[in-house]
């Protein structure tokens, strides 16, 4: 059902082959978005392809190293190329990095999660800045964040300060492009079963991450795509520069 009225704007969303990506470009295409996907997997951006063929919207993908600068613009320039602008960008890429307490964080490991999390961030919304105001039609960012973006987490360093630049990056992007008609957020979701937190925790890991939520559950990437998507739409069009937890209640404790 759409709900959103996106039809006639063209989404990004980076790491869109799986998880909260996946999720996001399904919502974003259910609600009338054309879509371009980038991730590093390109038998996943197949099959993500061959699901969001039911939409019948325009579809792009890319395999793009979100780290490297130049493979961003490059990416972003052939979206506007392809479909014609950018409306909404979602910087979802992310890794979860080396478990290991500051003391011990290689420098490889750091600077790895940082290129990827922050940097690659940063690349993605400039990019999507560019496009926005060569075409005058303003536009959505949203940046993905994380609870760890507000709190701290042993043996994440890299993330959680990968996470907490994210939302200030935001903050101050959303004053200086306000006045082009972009629209800027961060979106911090909790603990959610996607495919990057079953690869680094087992099944009694994940269960005591439950615990610590206030809905005593994991949650599910559906629900972070829809906070996404209410923000790609018009009827947030008040929001700007914010962050917004998405966490079952992790950050009420």
């Amino acid at each position: 059902m759409n709900i959103y009225g996106l039809g006639g704007k063209v989404a990004v969303i980076t790491g869109g082959a799986s998880g909260i990506g996946r999720a996001c470009a399904h919502t974003l295409a259910r609600s009338g978005a054309d879509i371009s996907i980038w991730d590093l997997d390109q038998g996943a951006l197949d099959l993500v392809l061959k699901e969001l063929e039911d939409y019948d919207y325009r579809l792009h993908s890319a395999v793009v190293d979100v780290s490297d600068s130049a493979a961003v613009d490059s990416a972003m320039q052939d979206v506007v190329d392809t479909l014609g602008h950018v409306d909404i960008t979602v910087a979802n890429a992310g890794i979860g990095g080396a478990a290991a307490s500051s003391g011990d964080y290689s420098d490889d490991d750091w600077h790895r999660v940082i290129g990827i999390n922050l940097d690659g961030v940063f690349y993605t919304q400039r990019a999507a800045i560019r496009a926005m105001r060569q075409s005058g039609r303003g536009g959505s960012i949203v940046n993905m964040a994380s609870v760890l973006g507000d709190v701290g987490f042993a043996s994440a360093s890299a993330y959680t300060a990968a996470k907490h630049g994210v939302v200030g990056l935001t903050q101050a992007a959303a004053w200086e492009h306000a006045v082009d008609g972009i629209r800027i957020n961060a979106v911090g979701p909790g603990f959610i079963r996607t495919p990057l937190l079953a690869k680094n925790l087992d099944e009694a890991a994940l269960a005591f991450l439950a615990t610590q939520h206030a809905l005593q559950r994991l949650g599910e990437p559906h629900e972070v795509a829809e906070l996404v998507a209410w923000l790609a739409s018009d009827a947030a069009s008040f929001a700007t520069g914010t962050f917004y937890p998405i966490d079952g209640g992790y950050l009420a404790r």
